[in-house]
């Protein structure tokens, strides 16, 4: 999973794993293989294994193609089917797979509610059988009611499959629920990565515990003991962030080392990574 507030660059880093955006720096491995500046003839068997879950599901589906086109396109475009028959068949299978029936092939977008229009794009991205899929705030735009159905969806899937997601919202108790390991990002950089379980539990950076202490309690007794944590100060701007660490502007731990030298990240616990100088504390 990968969380943090909004424009901090969650939507820029799963768009750059699929190559929708070109990085300025570093390097992109897929299973251990270099993608960025590969040639199309060596990037598209990858590109069958990597598919993407957009965050409107209205937008992302082409209002002109009825849902059987849609689902078709990457079907025929992989090779995966040799003829219509085939196709249309594939198609069926998909649909029931996500919940839907084989009559939603006929229909168009506009004629689905937008839980419906995320279980086409949900059955496109499955197309062609991908080990690995981003999923960008896949629920965030749906109502609470269906957020949920959403979720258990793509659990069930991931069960079925053995697919690895990118899970990217801004909801930490959701991705709280479908990860097993979870990102902090802070205006682009990385604040702490960590198991889901410990991350939750003993949260390394104050970015982080900010964020935790803001979920809301569905047990009313502990919510009301609940200890929000209020940042001050301003929120440092990402095309001109401050020097040092991108957080001590707000930070209540804030010393002159984080003007001064930014924190690199650190392993703290196994698999517990926090870029902070005073982590823990």
């Amino acid at each position: 999973g990968v969380v943090g507030e909004s424009g901090c660059g969650k939507s820029t880093f799963g768009r750059t794993l699929m190559r929708l955006y070109k990085p300025d720096a570093g390097q992109i491995l897929f299973d251990g293989t270099p993608i960025e500046g590969a040639s199309q003839s060596a990037i598209r068997p990858m590109r069958r294994r990597m598919q993407m879950v957009f965050q409107d599901p209205y937008a992302s589906l082409n209002p002109r193609m009825t849902v059987g086109e849609t689902l078709g396109e990457p079907l025929r475009f992989h090779g995966i089917t040799q003829d219509a028959r085939a196709t249309t068949a594939r198609v069926r299978d998909l649909l029931g797979t996500v919940g839907l029936g084989a009559n939603a092939a006929d229909r168009y977008p506009h004629e689905f509610s937008g839980g419906q229009r995320q279980r086409v794009a949900i059955a496109r991205a499955l197309a062609t059988q991908p080990d690995f899929i981003v999923a960008d705030e896949p629920i965030s735009a749906l109502d609470v009611n269906i957020q949920a159905q959403i979720i258990n969806l793509m659990m069930d899937l991931q069960a079925q499959f053995g697919l690895t997601y990118l899970f990217i919202a801004h909801d930490l108790a959701v991705v709280r629920h479908i990860s097993d390991r979870v990102v902090v990002l802070h205006l682009g950089k990385v604040a702490e990565i960590a198991p889901a379980a410990g991350l939750f539990a003993a949260p390394m950076h104050p970015y982080t515990r900010y964020l935790i202490s803001a979920i809301p309690q569905p047990d009313a007794a502990i919510e009301r003991t609940r200890r929000r944590i209020v940042l001050q100060g301003e929120v440092a701007s990402s095309i001109d962030p401050p020097s040092g660490c991108r957080f001590r502007t707000r930070c209540p731990l804030a010393q002159p080392i984080c003007a001064a030298q930014e924190p690199a990240p650190i392993e703290y616990r196994p698999g517990h990574i926090a870029a902070c100088h005073f982590a823990g504390q």
